[in-house]
């Protein structure tokens, strides 16, 4: 063989070796991930290939799975109710990722989870039956939330302080999850959806911070109480009316030019919602103690999960007096999901204890046996003293008696609230946000429950739009759904 044969040989050889090194690295070391990419229809083929397990709320069924006619993928998921649960449930579509509970627990649902594995599964290679997803939602307190928002755009979470469970979560307007589920016709949606100016596929109760506006002063009352600068919620403090921002000469007046707020107490200061005293008391404490307490009741928490995972609900850093004077009314760049603000409220309705909040009871496998229980796993964690929670739901049931929240009081029930309404957009130049954050206690049974509800528009007149006026009555209808006997 002469020099140039061989040499042709040889690189050949090195060519065809090459080229099996790349198939084997595909094949094993990439292989997962061109199994798992989103765009590999045998995924969709695979998933769609049974009936998925089902979310289920109170022991019945929400979703569901229906045989399709003709094409590759056998089944699609369908929804009963499906507005009404469509920010627990989000959406299973053979055309698009997963969204919420859908998303979080697509390999139960579609049988891959290895938990649900048999013996023999795992001789057969066979897919697993799909296990079930329990949520903590009450219907009715869910339903409630629904249609007394309405119309509106805005969001409303309902919490057990006692036990974390989240009865509620709601965001509208809402969408219909069935309308993405089929591949034929979920283009078209999709493009409806997503060209809506509503934005009805965000999920406003849990991934949408906002201004909370006074509901905001909760906060920062009780870092004052925890902090010693005031023993008591009827202490008068040293706050001027109006208060002049620190650095500027720019005064803080009151919504309600009336109001006694000139060194008002603390449960004066929230029965009138009097920004001089709370926009002082977050001066006197300094930004970094409101931030703390803040911090303590969930803000700046980046891994909130319900076990949908929630945006974070911001207080920030490094300002200057006069805009830590603005936190403390729930202006500046502080921001709050619904979420967040039900669980001041719960934490305050559970003597100053918040059991973490989730809105999955357990999943289980195909036969009911739970795999995992969240319920048994809620932790809590203190986050004031039972006498500032016991002193601060006293000054809020003031606000429902005697204050800015009476559209929320309910015979029979124990009613503590604040309300909020949070400027909205520069100079305050669009419609203002609603805010309203209660809990109830029922008379005769002792449950509880812990609501914030927002309203982000409605067709009310900017000179209406109110914590009391729009989004108490929501809190009242809620309130009265988890606590009817």
């Amino acid at each position: 063989m002469n020099k140039t044969i061989r040499r042709a040989s040889v690189f050949t050889l090195l060519l065809v070796f090459a080229l099996l090194v790349r198939a084997t690295w595909v094949q094993f070391h990439e292989g997962r991930a061109l199994a798992d990419d989103q765009h590999n229809r045998r995924n969709a083929i695979r998933t769609y290939a049974e009936p998925l397990g089902d979310i289920v709320v109170a022991g019945e069924s929400i979703t569901g799975s229906a045989r399709t006619k003709g094409g590759d993928l056998a089944y699609k998921r369908t929804y009963e109710n499906g507005p009404l649960y469509a920010a627990v449930t989000g959406y299973a579509s053979q055309a698009y990722a997963p969204t919420q509970l859908e998303g979080i627990y697509a390999d139960l649902l579609n049988g891959t989870d290895p938990r649900l594995r048999t013996v023999m599964d795992t001789v057969t290679d066979g897919r697993a039956d799909p296990g079930d997803v329990v949520t903590t939602i009450d219907p009715a307190v869910q339903k409630a939330a629904y249609e007394a928002l309405g119309d509106k755009k805005g969001a409303a979470v309902a919490i057990d302080p006692g036990t974390g469970r989240i009865l509620a979560a709601v965001s509208t307007p809402s969408y219909d999850p069935a309308s993405l589920t089929d591949a034929n016709t979920a283009g078209e949606a999709w493009e409806r959806l997503t060209e809506d100016p509503d934005k009805p596929l965000v999920n406003r109760a849990l991934r949408q911070p906002l201004p909370p506006g006074s509901t905001f002063k909760l906060v920062v009352a009780a870092a004052a109480l925890e902090d010693g600068l005031y023993a008591s919620v009827d202490e008068p403090t040293d706050s001027p009316d109006p208060y002049t921002l620190p650095g500027t000469v720019t005064e803080l007046t009151n919504e309600n030019p009336g109001a006694p707020c000139e060194n008002a107490s603390i449960r004066v200061g929230l029965q009138y919602s009097c920004n001089n005293v709370f926009a002082k008391l977050a001066v006197q404490l300094g930004q970094d103690k409101v931030r703390a307490m803040a911090e303590r009741f969930g803000f700046n928490d980046e891994t909130q999960d319900v076990p949908v995972r929630a945006y974070t609900s911001v207080y920030p850093s490094d300002m200057e007096p006069s805009q830590t004077a603005l936190t403390g009314i729930g202006q500046f760049d502080v921001t709050a999901t619904p979420l967040q603000i039900a669980m001041v409220s719960a934490a305050l309705a559970n003597d100053g204890e918040m059991v973490s909040p989730h809105m999955v009871s357990r999943v289980t496998d195909s036969g009911g046996d739970v795999l995992e229980d969240y319920d048994e796993e809620a932790g809590t964690e203190r986050i004031v003293s039972s006498s500032t929670a016991a002193q601060l739901r006293s000054a809020m049931e003031t606000v429902v008696e005697e204050g800015t929240g009476s559209n929320a009081r309910i015979d029979g029930v124990t009613v503590g609230g604040k309300t909020g309404t949070a400027q909205h957009g520069e100079n305050n130049s669009r419609t203002p946000y609603a805010w309203f954050t209660s809990y109830g206690t029922s008379g005769s049974s002792g449950e509880q429950v812990a609501v914030a509800v927002l309203v982000e528009q409605s067709d009310a007149a900017r000179s209406e739009v109110s914590g009391n006026g729009l989004a108490a009555p929501v809190a009242k209808a809620v309130m009265e759904a988890a606590l009817e006997e």
